[in-house]
């Protein structure tokens, strides 16, 4: 039979894992808007201390073609082997306080299977509750606060935190079924989805992995590093302000972005941040036309450092 727990592998030297604890997890592959999901992964696992709990197994959720692991290849031979990697850790955050995180490669088969696994997982290891984190892109401005939806059972922060509740169908991340299993379960679960601009998705926009973070701690009351990130979004701006600034259609078109926004934030007649009175929005292709060069030498410059 095709047990859940045959998809991943306890690593032997593991710690103890307290119950109790928060789990986070942030999966990329469907949607990462600004890439807010790989930035605090790279984030907590870099500047965290973390043990390895459990690994799940490649070969049996991954479409190795659509993945293929990154090589590194020196003058004529092959030096190293980057697999992608999905792993549960047990992290403490910048106070000590330990959580653990799941982090990696959303799965692209056995999905039922992989779901029930973390829903055990979590059962086997008593967690106390479960946040999950995405970011996808919508028409909003970069000159206001990135929005998030909440989703799951923490009425709390649904009211208190999120700005787009829609009814609508879209989808799916498999984090969604997840949530939507524990929910099920009466188990406590939170999902953030952020809502980061159209035209920067494309980018590494450090204000969306902010975001995040402080989604995830007003979810758990854990605390992160973002120091770092907070300055490199500070420049990021800059630069993304500078090139608006010297270019008067890119002007209009944010700022009808941000009428819309502000109009929608105002709790006025107008039903969703996405579109106007006239159910149109902004297109994206005409501002990241008009970006493009901007973020091509941008690029440039991170390779030229």
């Amino acid at each position: 039979m095709n047990h859940p727990e045959d998809l991943y592998t306890l690593d032997v030297s593991a710690p103890t894992v307290p119950a109790g604890l928060h789990l986070v997890a942030a999966l990329t592959g469907f949607a990462d808007a600004g890439s807010a999901v790989a930035q605090i992964t790279a984030s907590i696992t870099g500047s965290l201390e973390t043990q390895l709990v459990a690994e799940f197994d490649p070969d049996v959720l991954l479409d190795w073609r659509a993945r293929r692991p990154v090589i590194t290849f020196e003058h004529d031979h092959i030096t190293a082997v980057e697999p992608p990697r999905l792993t549960l850790h047990l992290v403490r955050d910048e106070l000590g306080q330990p959580f653990l995180f799941l982090s990696g490669y959303e799965p692209d088969f056995q999905w039922n299977r992989f779901v029930q696994a973390v829903v055990d997982l979590a059962e086997d290891l008593q967690v106390a509750d479960t946040t999950w984190v995405q970011a996808i892109p919508m028409p909003v401005p970069h000159t206001r606060s990135i929005g998030v939806t909440v989703s799951g059972t923490r009425a709390d922060l649904v009211e208190s935190m999120s700005v787009w509740k829609p009814e609508t169908q879209a989808p799916a991340n498999v984090l969604h079924l997840v949530e939507h299993r524990l929910a099920g379960l009466g188990q406590q679960v939170t999902g953030l989805v952020l809502l980061v601009p159209h035209y920067l998705s494309d980018t590494e926009f450090p204000d969306a992995a902010v975001a995040a973070l402080s989604g995830i701690s007003a979810a758990t009351g854990l605390i992160f590093p973002t120091d770092a990130l907070r300055e490199e979004g500070r420049e990021f701006l800059a630069r993304v302000d500078e090139q608006v600034a010297g270019n008067a259609e890119l002007q209009r078109l944010v700022g009808t972005l941000e009428q819309r926004h502000d109009t929608y934030m105002e709790g006025n007649a107008v039903a969703s941040p996405l579109t106007g009175a006239d159910g149109q929005v902004p297109s994206a292709d005409s501002i990241a036309a008009e970006l493009e060069r901007f973020l091509a030498d941008r690029r440039s410059a991170a390779e030229d450092d």
